[in-house]
């Protein structure tokens, strides 16, 4: 295929929306919507109790990625507030006509709705929650529950106030083989722009995705030298990792266009409706991959109808992890130096960010985002043949790089936290391969300033801030070996330095009474609670854990560790002194229905708390993607 030929003429028109509307950050007096249309539309947003607002180019900013893809930023800033619990329509008409979504996107509607609708919560009384959401992983899709949870729902003040995505919504280096191959065809169907490629093997995107080693051998466009052999193993999964994932970066996406296709193909069934991929030629044994991933993305799309629905009535929040972009992403200073140190890497990685922007970091703060906008929309302005301007292209990856305003802070009740545990990390000064801490001394310190005086808080850490100790241990052993890769090293109590300010930050006397960490990452579900001890007057931290919305820990190994955790680290054991936690009280929630002891949750789905007046959890759930009862967290029973 060639990204350079004009579409054939015998395919129909295309629909004018390609993905969305999906709800972003809602406010009394601020809607953010993001949509993309297969051309740059003329949207008028009709509002229950304010009418009709036509949208001008303040309240819509239009980004064109493709000659038939036009990304919409909408950002509409209201002279009324809206009504706090109570269901409100919305609808888009297109090009002023009197057609809304129940005419050009009927499978967002419940029922016999004309139009979609949204509550705006007075308070943060519950809330969803979820992480990893690999299509080809084989458990069902977690967003599914949200969906069947709208589609129960009785009473407005019955809406959580959001859904909050903790990491890891695309795989951008994890992709199987069909849907590598729909990427392809999507891209030639409408028309994403391609871009020239320094340090690889071939010389543009065009030629990458006509390239034998396109197809699960990615790794081999890579140049053939002796001095790339560190970036292979670091950036496309030279390492292997026998303990907890296996690194399977066969098909790491590399252009821009590929990531952008990828954020349609996860959000919408629109796209799959435009193109009829078939497998490449491939070896005997590839082929049987190919066929058993296949038959895994035929059920992920059959659901996509669904999760848009969702997507479409519920507020999301976003926060990248590492698949977002790459795995391992930031892990430690030699993993930086290794990735941003070649021309090659680092436009990967700064596509991937290019596109986290405008698919997803951008509806969580718009205002942080107006300076890098200006240069996205520069970046298709003067496309030559379908490319993006290669300079442009590089200075704003450049100015992505540096970005450092990823986090933000919501202003509900609680208030509510998200921090960026990626880009801003403490790096190891005596050994570059050490793990990096989390967050550095600068942004730990403007964390506490953000939780000052609040008596209650939501931090949302993509990994869990108190996670289970056994697995961290091994994690800690293999970093002292050197090879902090093999088994993800990237947690909290990884780097002394992160973890002694977190953990002071928690006994800071002006900071929150209640905090409530809501996080993902790790493939399993939990709940701790924690105390400190010797001090009578808290603070009481819960740390609550929901992943993966679809992925899972393998079975047999999790129970394991688990088992082996309950032991090694049992109330009376002496290794909780050694430990950096020693000061503090961990006092496990117990998964109903699980088996005697049992404490970690392994089943894909959707996290659910419900909080009480004073900020704290009173009701913690797990929903089943399965199709199981849903799985309470039961109240402590004992000291951890």
């Amino acid at each position: 295929m060639s990204d350079t030929l004009p579409l054939p003429d015998f395919h129909p028109a295309l629909p004018p929306v390609l993905a969305g509307p999906l709800l972003r950050r809602l406010e009394p007096t601020r809607l953010v919507l993001w949509l993309v249309g297969s051309r740059a539309l003329a949207l008028t947003l009709r509002l229950q109790g304010v009418g009709d607002i036509r949208l001008d180019s303040g309240q819509c900013t239009v980004i064109a990625v493709g000659a038939h893809a036009f990304v919409h930023l909408i950002d509409v800033r209201l002279d009324c507030t809206l009504p706090c619990d109570e269901s409100i329509d919305y609808d888009l008409l297109i090009d002023g006509a009197e057609q809304g979504i129940a005419d050009w996107a009927p499978h967002l509607l419940y029922g016999d709705a004309r139009c979609p609708n949204f509550v705006l919560r007075a308070r943060v009384d519950q809330l969803l929650h979820g992480s990893c959401r690999k299509p080809h992983h084989p458990a069902a899709d977690g967003l599914l529950c949200v969906d069947r949870l709208l589609a129960q729902e009785h009473a407005a003040r019955d809406r959580p106030a959001l859904l909050m995505m903790t990491g890891d919504q695309v795989y951008a280096d994890d992709v199987a083989g069909p849907m590598l191959r729909a990427i392809h065809a999507l891209i030639e169907r409408l028309g994403l722009f391609g871009e020239h490629l320094e340090g690889a093997v071939v010389s543009d995107s065009a030629r990458l995705y006509e390239h034998p080693a396109s197809y699960y051998h990615r790794a081999d466009l890579l140049p053939a030298l002796q001095s790339n052999e560190t970036l292979r193993e670091r950036f496309f999964g030279g390492a292997r990792k026998p303990i907890f994932t296996s690194s399977s970066a066969d098909n790491h996406l590399v252009t821009f266009a590929e990531v952008m296709a990828m954020y349609l193909l996860v959000w919408s069934p629109v796209p799959w409706t435009l193109i009829a991929p078939q497998a490449p030629t491939l070896t005997p044994e590839r082929l049987k991959r190919y066929a058993l991933e296949k038959t895994r993305i035929d059920a992920f799309t059959a659901g996509l109808g669904n999760v848009a629905r969702a997507l479409a009535h519920l507020p999301t929040l976003m926060m990248f992890d590492d698949h977002d972009i790459t795995d391992d992403w930031n892990l430690s200073a030699q993993w930086e130096e290794t990735a941003y140190g070649h021309p090659f890497s680092r436009r990967i990685i700064g596509n991937a960010l290019l596109a986290y922007m405008l698919c997803q970091g951008w509806g969580n703060n718009p205002d942080a985002f107006a300076a890098t906008l200006h240069k996205a929309a520069a970046l298709s302005a003067n496309t030559q043949e379908r490319h993006l301007d290669s300079r442009v292209q590089d200075d704003l990856i450049d100015d992505l790089l540096k970005f450092q305003h990823w986090h933000y802070v919501l202003p509900t009740t609680p208030a509510m936290v998200v921090i960026d545990t990626r880009t801003r990390r403490w790096r190891s000064e005596m050994n570059l391969k050490q793990p990096s801490g989390l967050l550095d001394w600068e942004a730990l310190s403007e964390l506490q300033q953000e939780l000052l005086d609040h008596p209650s808080a939501i931090i949302v850490s993509p990994a869990p801030i108190f996670g289970v100790k056994l697995i961290e241990t091994v994690q800690r052993v293999f970093s002292w070996c050197g090879y902090p890769l093999l088994v993800d090293a990237e947690n909290w109590m990884a780097h002394r330095g992160a973890a002694q300010v977190i953990l002071n930050i928690f006994r800071h006397s002006r900071t929150p009474g209640n905090y409530v960490v809501l996080s993902g990452d790790v493939h399993y579900s939990f709940v701790y609670e924690v105390l400190i001890r010797h001090r009578k007057a808290g603070p009481r931290i819960w740390q609550i854990t929901s992943s993966g919305i679809k992925n899972e820990f393998p079975a047999t190994l999790l129970e394991w560790f688990d088992r082996l955790n309950r032991w090694l680290y049992s109330p009376r054991s002496p290794l909780n002194w050694l430990t950096k936690r020693r000061r503090m009280r961990i006092v496990p929630h117990v998964p109903e229905h699980a088996e005697a002891g049992e404490r970690l949750w392994n089943s894909a789905g959707i996290g659910q708390v419900f909080f009480n007046e004073k900020g704290q959890p009173q009701d913690i759930f797990q929903h089943n993607a399965n199709g199981s009862p849903k799985t309470r967290m039961v109240a402590p029973e004992g000291e951890y």
